[in-house]
């Protein structure tokens, strides 16, 4: 398992030992590379046998100038709780090979302490799990939608669009950065609700067949549209990943909370082909959670914060 947890306890003053595998970043997998670990072992205090074998992960998060923290400072591992382990330990039991494969090596109470400072970030349910095997409540529909309109910051396509009130701070000094730069970012679509899924789903099918309408749209219930909190941008298609601003946002965006959904070279794990426009809000510390630990993969975080949260 690329992230096993071993724990071992003798009666009450015996040692944890705690050891995280090796694992392959985003970019390595996809070139088939294998990371580059190298493994300390570090004294916990004077008594022998209170260590802990700890992969360094020498691999940053994509981006420029953003390498990842060597998670090697923590000292003190008393603060992690026997449950957390276990807890942690059936979670990664629960998820695909590809999940697992995609979390980087790490000391697992830094890993707890980023998750637990996600999970008490998020008090604006910006974390749901919506795929195409896990649908949103029926009925669903965030209550605290905002109607769109053109500012300094951002244009908006059309009218009648309307956005999650909590993303739209980001939205806006996201655009007021990129005009600094000489970059207009267009929102082109938000939030859909089911009934209108129907349709454009419906529409696709009718156009492209439905296998390819699968590889492009959500079937209605599953789309991440409906939770209001996502934006296309620009054109919608291929071509948006060659212009300036498909460009900027690639590079800027998880800086301000926005994530791409649907990757390069993702599709067997999202489900839909890549789609270079359409990025979610989850927050910034979401967003430097994702990179630091599931490399910048949205889907593995979420169907990992989705499992946590069932043992909770």
């Amino acid at each position: 398992m690329p992230f096993a947890l071993s724990c071992s306890k003798k009666a009450e003053t015996g040692p944890v030992t705690t050891f995280i595998s090796p694992s392959l970043t985003a970019n390595d997998q996809k070139a088939g590379e294998q990371s580059k670990n190298i493994y300390a072992t570090k004294t916990l205090d004077e008594t022998p046998d209170k260590t802990i074998n700890e992969p360094i992960n020498q691999n940053g998060p994509k981006g420029e100038g953003d390498a990842a923290e060597n998670r090697t400072d923590v000292t003190n591992y008393s603060s992690v709780e026997p449950e957390d382990i276990e807890k942690l330990k059936k979670v990664f039991a629960s998820l695909s090979d590809k999940c697992k494969n995609a979390i980087k090596n790490g000391d697992p109470e830094e890993f707890l302490k980023d998750l637990k400072a996600v999970l008490a970030d998020d008090k604006d349910d910006l974390l749901l799990l919506c795929d195409k095997t896990h649908y949103l409540p029926e009925g669903y529909a965030p209550k605290d939608l905002v109607l769109l309109q053109k500012t300094p910051e951002y244009n908006v396509i059309k009218p009648n669009i309307y956005l999650r009130a909590p993303c739209i701070p980001s939205l806006t000094q996201m655009g007021a950065d990129a005009a600094k730069q000489g970059i207009t970012l267009l929102v082109s679509s938000t939030y859909r609700s089911y009934d209108r899924q129907v349709e454009v789903y419906n529409r696709l099918v009718a156009l492209d067949g439905q296998e390819q309408a699968d590889r492009e749209s959500a079937r209605p219930g599953t789309s991440q549209h409906q939770t209001g909190s996502v934006i296309d941008f620009g054109n919608i298609d291929s071509s948006f990943e060659e212009t300036a601003p498909g460009k900027w946002l690639l590079k800027n965006a998880w800086k301000y909370g926005w994530s791409l959904s649907f990757p390069d070279g993702y599709e067997d794990v999202t489900g839909y082909r890549y789609e270079c426009w359409h990025y979610r809000y989850i927050g910034k510390k979401a967003c430097e959670f994702q990179r630091l630990w599931f490399s910048d993969v949205q889907q593995f975080m979420l169907e990992f914060i989705d499992e946590w949260r069932k043992l909770s």
